[in-house]
């Protein structure tokens, strides 16, 4: 199978070269001189413009930073557009905004040419070891056509249904794990800053909902049941959060993020949900956000996990 691919920088290399390991013809455009040649050691072709990659291909993968590189790549002078075949499928595993997704979707497919949205979650270390998650969208004929190559990227590909919800999906993963990186930094800093080994307060965490999360643990166990039962009432939460501002004031240590969390609670508090779960600000930002009183999930589809047995 004859695979393009467009965008081979730090993910878009090691998938490139996965999949010509894996024995896809693929040939790979990228700006860079360096980065075709280190595609066609990895035993691909490197191609001279977008255009030339989409050649006789069955597949066009793009991995590229922006929406603005995407466009240029399929529809710009030298682009995809004018050489990709009829019954091709452009994937585009790059992550932009699901409204960018949707107008590069009706400008293909005003062309004929189907596409998939398919960004991908973990690092660039995954993608050198085809560990990537896929986070898959689009018709469920064309998605499984794409699954081979899937399955070469990545050890997991989640169907995120129709397309666009995967870079839905993907903004939001992104906007939690970076956000709390911003929120470690901050840990860890202050953990320094009051005279605590670095190790020690890993080691805690590490044990704790801190580092174990709420996605697994907490959420599912309590608000997403519709149990507000308080396990951590939100009185509580907001006075321990207000120990650790304390702290970080009589070390000089910043803690943006943990100021912004700070006033969640309060207004939880405000509320009247003092005596709550501390997962109870998860209704009261629905509820600023407008969305509907009950939450749609289904509990009883949740797998028991309990990392602390």
């Amino acid at each position: 199978m004859k695979i393009g691919f467009v965008g081979l920088g730090t993910m878009g290399l090691p998938m490139a070269s996965n999949l010509a390991r894996a024995d896809f013809e693929v040939t790979g455009f990228d700006l860079s001189q360096d980065a075709r040649e280190a595609l066609a050691a990895a035993g691909g072709k490197a191609a001279a413009s977008a255009s030339e990659a989409a050649v006789d291909a069955a597949f066009v993968v793009t991995m590229l930073p922006t929406a603005g590189h995407i466009e240029q790549a399929l529809f710009g002078k030298g682009g995809v557009s004018e050489a990709i075949g009829p019954d091709a499928i452009v994937v585009n595993m790059s992550t932009i905004l699901p409204e960018e997704t949707d107008r590069i979707a009706n400008s293909l497919s005003e062309r004929g040419i189907a596409m998939i949205d398919a960004p991908v979650g973990r690092s660039a270390i995954e993608a050198a070891r085809g560990a990537l998650l896929i986070l898959a969208s689009g018709p469920p004929n064309v998605l499984k056509a794409a699954q081979p190559l899937f399955d070469v990227m990545g050890n997991q590909t989640i169907d995120c249904g129709a397309l666009g919800n995967g870079s839905r999906v993907k903004v939001i993963n992104n906007f939690m794990g970076v956000s709390l990186n911003a929120l470690t930094a901050e840990a860890l800093t202050l953990a320094e800053a009051s005279g605590l080994d670095i190790r020690l307060a890993l080691e805690v965490m590490r044990g704790t909902i801190a580092g174990i999360g709420h996605m697994r643990v907490t959420y599912p166990n309590k608000v997403l049941k519709g149990d507000l039962a308080a396990g951590f009432p939100v009185d509580l939460a907001h006075k321990d959060l207000g120990l650790a501002l304390q702290l970080a004031a009589r070390t000089n240590a910043p803690i943006f993020m943990g100021s912004a969390a700070a006033q969640a609670y309060s207004i939880a508090r405000a509320g009247g949900r003092g005596r709550q779960d501390y997962t109870a600000i998860y209704p009261v930002l629905r509820e600023l956000a407008g969305l509907p009183e009950e939450i749609p999930y289904d509990a009883s589809q949740d797998e028991e996990y309990n990392p602390f047995k």
